[in-house]
């Protein structure tokens, strides 16, 4: 280990031996990651077809409710309602005095702490063996979170404080709309935001919620910071903004209940409340949903699709480790495991999302198998090309 400027730098080996333990236990571990992320993947497909399902049958029964009339012959049903949500009052940070109109004022608080980032540089050894070297520098910034400074390298000189105030909420209980009461489960969804600056008149305010005890206030770039060197902040230093979810106009998708609204679930299994900010249609909102639903879809269909990935290269890992006692031949198989274990992820991948969708979209769980299909195929005659050109260079 050497130490300058501010960095740490520690050099490690591993030996051929403690390789292999290592991935012998990794094995393991890429083994029970296989079996998550195909559990993981099955169950993604029944979600986006379930949720799908009940979009569409919300969208075939919603009612549209003209000028947000409470109408008791509702009670119960899918509803669509756009009015202009009224909320009473202010929203009151009581920490630090802060007080703004509409639905919910959120407060992020920022701490100036110690950050420590780290590079790593791994050569092989001859004799399969591994040189690893690790550089740690380390730099202060503000960071929303708590960095935990005990987990460093080099703790020691890089010390951060605890947090004493984090990031909170404060919400309205309820809001007037048109005939109907809002209350926490709709203005919980309400997400749109507008940056609300803290000014040099809301000092008084701020001085006064912090009593006598606390750091000097200041203001910058519409931020409240607490800091005795403000323009040189030191380790410790708090900044302290907010965002206002103003009241405005509004379009609910819910169940009609009690003067109110609530998730309505629907035979496909899915339970409904879509909120958006603005006068936005039914089929709109559905439209909305189908979309967000998409993404998520896919979002984690790739996700799951990369993880195994590398579930497979860490089953396979043993072949290299072991091939490593010679570096150049270690590299070699290393990249034939590697396409080896993308070949088992696309193709366990493709299957188990056309047997999760077989039941339910028996065209589409075909086209998945045909293209995961010939994708494994030309994987497969890769490596039987590689194969046939290494065979050629050993006979002459």
């Amino acid at each position: 280990m050497s130490d300058s400027n501010d960095t740490v730098t520690v050099t490690t080996q591993t030996g051929w031996l403690q390789r292999i333990v290592k991935s012998v236990g990794g094995v393991f571990v890429g083994l029970i990651l296989i079996v998550v992320m195909v559990g993981v993947l099955f169950w993604n497909e029944g979600r986006a077809v379930t949720t799908a399902r009940s979009l569409a049958e919300g969208s075939g029964m919603v009612v549209s409710v003209p000028d947000a009339t409470l109408d008791p012959a509702n009670e119960g049903k899918l509803v669509h309602v756009t009015a202009t949500a009224v909320v009473e009052g202010v929203r009151t940070d009581p920490a630090f005095g802060i007080s703004a109109p509409g639905i919910r004022l959120q407060r992020t608080v920022e701490m100036f702490q110690w950050a420590e980032d780290s590079k790593s540089e791994t050569r092989k050894t001859l004799g399969g063996g591994e040189e690893t070297v690790t550089t740690y520098s380390y730099s202060k910034d503000w960071s929303p979170r708590q960095i935990d400074s005990s987990s460093f390298q080099k703790p020691a000189g890089h010390e951060n404080p605890e947090m004493q105030i984090g990031p909170e909420g404060f919400q309205a209980p309820e809001a007037a709309f048109g005939g109907y009461i809002l209350r926490d489960n709709i203005l919980s969804q309400v997400s749109d935001g507008q940056a609300l600056p803290v000014t040099d008149t809301d000092k008084p305010a701020i001085e006064e919620a912090l009593g006598d005890n606390h750091l000097p206030v200041s203001i910058a770039f519409g931020k409240l910071v607490l800091s005795e060197t403000p323009k040189a902040p030191v380790v410790g230093d708090l900044r302290i903004s907010y965002v206002r979810i103003p009241a405005g106009p509004l379009s609910i998708v819910a169940k009609q209940s009690e003067g109110s609204f609530a998730p309505y679930q629907t035979q496909a299994g899915d339970a409904l409340q879509l909120v958006e900010a603005g006068t936005v249609p039914a089929d709109q909102m559905f439209a909305h949903a189908l979309t967000a639903n998409t993404i998520i879809t896919w979002c984690v269909r790739v996700g799951g699709l990369l993880l195994l990935f590398i579930a497979f290269a860490l089953v396979f890992a043993p072949l290299s480790v072991l091939a490593d006692i010679i570096p150049v031949v270690g590299t070699l198989v290393g990249l034939g495991t590697g396409l080896i274990a993308f070949v088992c992820a696309i193709t366990l991948g493709s299957l188990t999302i056309a047997l999760a969708w077989f039941f339910y979209r028996p065209l589409l769980s075909l086209i998945i198998l045909v293209v995961g299909g010939g994708i494994a195929f030309g994987g497969i005659m890769l490596l039987r090309r590689r194969a046939k050109a290494k065979s050629a260079v050993a006979a002459a």
